[in-house]
């Protein structure tokens, strides 16, 4: 088995030179871990990406010079231990941090490695008394000031307070055998501490998904708070047939087959296959047969798709509501997102082409970007003046509930 410093060291460094998503990469290493070092790696993991802006704050006043990247990952995770994880005394994070330069090849920085965060260790300051937004909640400037600008200082500093730290995680009842109070019920019994939070389950204990009964016997899936008000505001009836176009790993389209009762039909649909199949295994393990998952592209009218009662589009995003579950979205560019608006918007017309006269439609994403959000629901909408909007709700993160989420429900009118 890897020491735990050095597989969170190697899993950092391929997220930070190569670009891997953290989440894959963690889930895809941890087998390499024993079991007692699992937390600790992915804290290591996901801490140091969510606070690599204040660790430069930390580190670059005690350096002369720019470090060799693997020297400066070694301070990042050795600075991270002494300011964000209180559980492990000074000396072994500035003693384990001084053995993995060597570990890693970088012996003669040793006594660097170890100067440096001992003046950091000497010489502390409260994070919480920074007035510097950037470096107090490390996100970047552009960020900060397009959430000001988008949604004002009250909401924006409501963003910041909620975009570092573990994320609650959400037992969605599968209604067609029982409801949220018995989820609670079965998942206290099998000692998951647990509590109900609109109509879904809120996990408070860690727990093996894949060794949990309740969950292998399709009780529940696991699906954001806010993913599932959105899956909600559909308001599919028994009988419906709807379409949810961008529809993997398929957490919507269960919530929405689930209160039809398992009768109509939701095709669910992805452009890839071996999303679609995750779409089809979770549908079987939940017991729902009316979900049809298909192949499809969202960008492309397809003629067999027939006239649905409800449609949610649910388009890929710049992902900015959910920079605690993969906190290296915050160091985005606004450059690279910045054409996400015309593939959105051309989503969401070719989706409303299925849509039944009277029916309802949902533009939803998990970013909090107007631009991405209001501004394609209002060019749609001025565009095609047969559709109204009933409503529209924009979620901030929150610690104890969903992620950031935009969604707005629209209809067609009867001719």
């Amino acid at each position: 088995m890897k020491d735990a410093r050095l597989a969170a060291f190697d899993l950092l460094y391929s997220i930070l030179k190569d670009g891997a998503y953290s989440n894959i990469a963690i889930d895809k290493a941890l087998c390499d871990v024993s079991a007692k070092d699992k937390g600790l790696v992915s804290n290591l993991v996901y801490g140091v990406i969510e606070r690599k802006i204040t660790l430069d704050f930390l580190i670059d006043k005690y350096l002369d010079i720019k470090p060799k990247p693997k020297v400066k990952l070694v301070l990042y995770i050795g600075a991270y231990q002494l300011y964000f994880m209180d559980k492990i005394p000074s000396s072994a994070a500035i003693n384990t941090s001084v053995e993995l330069a060597a570990n890693v090849g970088m012996a003669y920085y040793k006594k660097l490695v170890n100067a440096v965060l001992h003046k950091i260790d000497d010489n502390r300051i409260d994070i919480d008394e920074i007035e510097d937004l950037s470096v107090k909640y490390s996100c970047p400037t552009h960020l900060i000031n397009m959430w000001k600008k988008g949604y004002g200082e009250e909401n924006t500093l409501k963003i910041l307070s909620a975009i570092n730290g573990r994320p609650p995680v959400f037992a969605i009842p599968n209604t067609l055998y029982l409801d949220a109070e018995e989820l609670q019920y079965e998942l206290l019994n099998c000692g998951i501490e647990c509590e109900i939070a609109d109509g879904a389950v809120m996990i408070n204990s860690h727990f093996d998904l894949n060794s949990c009964k309740q969950f292998e016997n399709g009780l529940f899936h696991i699906q954001d708070l806010s993913s599932f008000k959105c899956a909600t505001a559909l308001e599919a009836k028994d009988g419906d047939t709807v379409l949810d176009i961008c529809s993997a790993p398929g957490g919507k389209a269960f919530t929405i087959a689930e209160r039809m009762n398992n009768t109509g039909c939701v095709y669910a649909f992805d452009l890839h296959e071996h999303r679609v199949r995750l779409i089809a295994d979770g549908a079987k393990r939940l017991g729902i047969t009316n979900i049809k998952a298909q192949v499809n592209d969202a960008l492309e009218y397809n003629p067999d798709i027939p006239k649905c009662d409800r449609i949610l589009c649910d388009v890929p995003c710049s992902g900015f509501g959910i920079i605690r579950r993969k906190p290296e979205i915050r160091y985005k560019e606004l450059d690279s997102v910045k054409e996400l608006p015309k593939t959105q918007y051309k989503i969401l017309k070719t989706s409303s082409m299925y849509l039944k006269d009277g029916g309802r439609i949902i533009y939803s994403t998990c970013t909090l970007n107007k631009r991405e959000n209001e501004k394609v629901v209002e060019r749609f909408l001025n565009e095609n003046e047969d559709f109204t909007l009933v409503f529209d709700k924009t979620f901030y993160p929150e610690a104890n509930g969903g992620d950031g989420f935009y969604f707005a429900v629209m209809e067609k009118k009867n001719d």
